[in-house]
């Protein structure tokens, strides 16, 4: 049986931007859409009419009007809104006036705004900063920065000179962050000379130099001081952060084709380089006001905050929360610190009115006895956000029982392959235990299972029928496309295969059950396998290493690393801490092992791959001969081993 947490009241569903749009569908198109099914029925039956209306609806700026909305439906193939030229920085930035528009809170410290047109200034002024470094249409910048508003100026300053962005943050280790960066042959960096973090400081100037030493590229460095040190590099020219925005200026924005490449972003795969995912100017900008504006009901008087990194798709959504006139409220620093309160302190401080998280923040607020309704004023406050992985239903519950019972619930599913969620919720829906309230406009989602046939209620493959504007444009470097063909349609031809096990129910809700591939997805920062094993097989004592990232039905992750050590080598205390530091420095702090287990051997598909989707799926629950089949298998005895030690944890 279905619980049902929450109903939005009819003054609500009114007032809600979704109300309007729906309206003038029913005008312009002539189609019914008197409830929620219905108006995501339209949209993915007539999937142009639908972009059209969402372009229409929010008014988007471009200096030339687009012939047709998509050339096909073909995927991969077809192309959108061709023979536009836009921007998508002034979309973004089309807001002005004395209004907040990004404010930015740090650990310690008062909170620093930034209006529109001050925003606008710095956005103009790193522009010309940038022009002066030779930055011109089509160079690639690269940001190794912090949730700070100096990411977000930076991306805008790339994005009005129709240069490509791309960022992660500064706790990714400079190795991890040259496999990305070091594919694109950057000429700039924007970089921080450290971060706070759970009341430390953290220099990463000697990272920073590592990171320059792999992107020989690199013609000049934009430095940023956070910790009060300078950013040095013999060589080549350093410009200071205050230096490069201290003229403040209206920028121009560069208009370019609605599928200029806007960002690259990273979806890691278990071996080779991370996969740098191509998005659109046109397509990034439509999908956010889609997502932003309608399904979040977000806009201007919103103060919008959703705890995030750079290096996660969530910060992208930032900016998305600006084009629809919101506030971006950005928090740098640790969730949990000073104690386990400190956002609920900072939906007080700022009067958030949505708040986005994680699972695993929500089950540490849960376990540390908070009653954030009780202890903070949390009346700003209308809509609170997760994602990252799946949330119990108990979290939901925990949720309305103790942070407020008049909230929407944004528990959302999605990708940063094509930065968009394809499970969410909508004004108009109920929140419901355990679910997410929809599938999202404009995407033809549905569950598969190994034929092809759609599942109702049943757990499938989640799968993408018809294009969506901000799929990828490509992977950078595949110019063949064989690589993009091979990580999404190789299973369905012609259909996106997301990689997550997905039960989509009879109402239409979703439930996602944890992904189907190996991708470490830890608090919603997703890391290949291939960075954990650079850095540990790199160790003399470590042979081979397998991890394992699972997500537990609690809405916890167990993330294990099991090691075959080399001849001679001893898994004592002090090898255990050596592994997990290495993964610290070199890979990702966010993706330390919970737990380094010795094993006899590793075992691997025929070809030599290693089984680490079969591994999971069996840490998972499910049996030895649905997850594989031993006959392709180097090692069956390797893979006994596993299933004994997993099914001795579960017991």
């Amino acid at each position: 049986m279905s619980e049902v947490l929450w109903q939005p009241s009819p003054e609500r569903v009114e007032r809600s931007r979704l109300t309007r749009f729906a309206r003038e569908a029913s005008e312009r198109h002539g189609v019914e859409v008197d409830d929620y099914e219905a108006l995501w029925r339209w949209s993915v039956d007539d999937l142009e009419d639908f972009w059209a209306a969402v372009w229409d609806h929010f008014d988007v700026i471009a200096s030339q009007p687009y012939e047709q909305v998509l050339t096909s439906r073909e995927m991969p193939g077809g192309h959108w809104f061709p023979g536009a030229r836009l921007n998508l920085a002034e979309n973004v930035l089309r807001t002005k006036g004395s209004g907040i528009a990004l404010v930015a809170v740090a650990e310690q410290g008062p909170a620093v705004e930034l209006s529109w047109d001050e925003l606008r200034g710095q956005v103009g002024a790193l522009q010309a900063t940038l022009r002066e470094l030779g930055v011109g249409e089509g160079d690639r910048i690269v940001g190794y920065l912090s949730n700070v508003p100096a990411a977000v100026v930076a991306f805008l300053a790339s994005a009005s000179l129709g240069a490509v962005w791309s960022a992660c943050a500064p706790d990714i280790g400079p190795a991890s962050a040259v496999d990305r960066f070091g594919q694109l042959d950057p000429s700039v960096l924007v970089t921080v000379d450290g971060y706070r973090f759970g009341g430390k400081e953290r220099d990463r100037r000697n990272a920073v130099g590592e990171l320059l030493d792999g992107l020989p590229t690199v013609t000049a460095v934009v430095a940023l001081s956070l910790l009060g040190e300078q950013v040095e590099r013999p060589g080549l020219r350093v410009v200071p952060w205050d230096q490069a925005v201290a003229a403040p200026r209206e920028p121009d924005f560069v208009q370019v084709e609605a599928e200029a490449p806007l960002w690259v972003v990273y979806s890691s795969g278990t071996t080779g380089l991370p996969k740098g995912l191509v998005h659109g100017h046109a397509g990034a900008l439509v999908m956010g006001l889609a997502q932003q504006g309608l399904q979040y009901d977000a806009g201007p008087g919103d103060r919008f905050c959703w705890y995030t990194s750079t290096s996660w798709i969530m910060w992208n959504v930032l900016i998305s929360a600006l084009s629809v006139g919101a506030t971006a409220v950005c928090y740098d620093g640790s969730p949990l610190w000073p104690d386990a309160d400190r956002l609920w302190q900072l939906a007080e401080d700022q009067r958030l009115t949505q708040l986005g998280t994680s699972p695993g923040h929500l089950l540490a607020c849960e376990k540390a006895g908070l009653v954030p309704r009780r202890d903070h004023d949390l009346s700003a406050l209308r809509a609170v956000g997760s994602t990252g992985s799946p949330l119990p239903a108990s979290s939901f519950r925990w949720l309305y029982e103790n942070v407020g019972d008049d909230l929407a619930l944004h528990v959302i599913s999605g990708g940063t392959d094509f930065a968009a969620a394809l499970l969410l919720d909508a004004p108009w829906l109920p929140v419901t235990a355990g679910e997410m309230s929809c599938r999202g406009l404009g995407l033809h989602v549905e569950a598969w299972n190994e034929q092809g046939r759609p599942l109702v209620g049943e757990v499938g493959e989640l799968v993408v029928l018809k294009p969506m504007p901000s799929m990828p444009l490509r992977i950078w470097g595949d110019d063949s496309g064989e690589r993009l063909h091979d990580s999404y349609f190789d299973v369905y031809p012609g259909v996106w295969r997301h990689g997550d096990w997905v039960t989509v129910t009879e109402r239409g809700t979703g439930v996602v059950h944890g992904r189907s591939d190996s991708t470490l997805n830890r608090h919603g920062v997703r890391m290949g396998s291939a960075d954990i094993y650079a850095a540990v097989e790199g160790m003399p004592e470590v042979a081979e290493a397998l991890v394992l990232g699972v997500e537990q039905d609690d809405g916890g992750y167990w993330l294990p690393l099991f090691v075959r050590l080399a001849d001679g080598a001893t898994l004592d205390d002090a090898l255990v801490e050596r592994i997990r530091t290495t993964v610290r420095e070199q890979a990702s702090p966010r993706h330390v092992p919970d737990e380094v287990v010795e094993v006899p051997a590793i075992p691997h598909t025929s070809t030599g791959k290693k089984l680490e989707v079969p591994l999971k799926r069996i840490a998972q629950g499910v049996a030895v001969d649905r997850a594989l089949n031993l006959g392709s298998v180097d090692d069956p005895g390797a893979v006994q081993w596993f299933v004994d030690h997993l099914a001795a944890r579960r017991a």
